[in-house]
């Protein structure tokens, strides 16, 4: 693992430096030019678990694009998701047609749709849902999220690809982006800190071209590919910075990257 090629001078330093990045980017600043601007767009649970859901499956490409496509997505649910999915109707599917969002098209709309119908005709929230699978971690919740997928009729095979899979190997770095919206809590109040299902010490670093860069660069990970062991090992490196709450870090480490690397001066999006 990368902390066994640190000093422990350079481990407090690194420390330091994040916690210095931490504190200058998680702002409600932040909230203005990033997908998260999505579920805050609503006051309830629901709405916002689903709208997160949404802009988080979304979360590859430019910022201002998947700002956008969710927000054009929500429109077409008649800007109440939750109301949508629990009582669609075939014909209201049609306000689906002609979505697209890079990969993501219309039929994987629909597929979503239908799960998470699934999901909240039967439970009042994801999160409750989750806890009535047993879930204590995020790959299980993972797995909880896919087997609903799977289980429901009418989801199309092909949207599979758009729910990740670490058990193949997948980062599933979108997915732990959702789960650390909901899941975290912090007084700027950027997260949302709404889920008993999962606890912030058990959470899995997102990680992307960004994150990985960045922590590569600062000695933090060791591991070349972004995949799940990547994930694993980033995170155990962060968990002895800070056990309870280690991806509060995402901060620091995406935006640092985003604005160019840790050479880098301001912030670009």
């Amino acid at each position: 693992m990368a902390l066994s090629l640190m000093s422990s001078d350079n481990l407090i330093e690194v420390k330091e430096y994040l916690e210095e990045q931490y504190h200058r980017y998680c702002t409600s600043s932040f909230i203005d030019d990033d997908p998260i601007q999505i579920p805050h767009l609503f006051d309830s649970q629901q709405n916002i678990e689903i709208a997160g859901f949404f802009a988080a499956t979304f979360a590859w490409g430019q910022r201002k694009t998947i700002i956008s496509k969710s927000k054009e997505l929500i429109a077409r649910m008649d800007n109440n998701p939750h109301e949508f999915i629990c009582s669609f109707t075939e014909a209201d599917l049609k306000s689906l047609v002609g979505f697209r969002h890079r990969t993501f098209g219309d039929k994987d709309a629909v597929s979503f749709v239908r799960a998470l119908s699934a999901i909240y005709r039967n439970h009042l929230s994801m999160d409750l849902f989750l806890g009535s699978r047993g879930v204590s971690n995020p790959v299980d919740a993972i797995r909880a999220i896919r087997s609903c997928f799977l289980e429901t009729e009418g989801v199309y095979s092909t949207s599979m690809r758009h729910v990740a899979n670490p058990d193949a190997g997948s980062a599933a770095k979108r997915l732990n982006m959702f789960f650390r919206w909901m899941v975290r809590s912090c007084r700027e109040n950027v997260d949302f800190g709404l889920w008993q299902s999962l606890q912030p010490k058990d959470l899995l670093i997102p990680l992307d071209l960004h994150v990985g860069n960045v922590s590569r660069e600062l000695g933090l990970l060791q591991r070349r590919q972004n995949d799940f062991k990547a994930v694993q090992e980033l995170t155990e490196v962060l968990r002895t910075f800070d056990p309870l709450d280690p991806i509060r870090y995402d901060f620091a480490l995406f935006s640092i990257g985003v604005s160019g690397g840790i050479a880098s001066g301001e912030q670009e999006i």
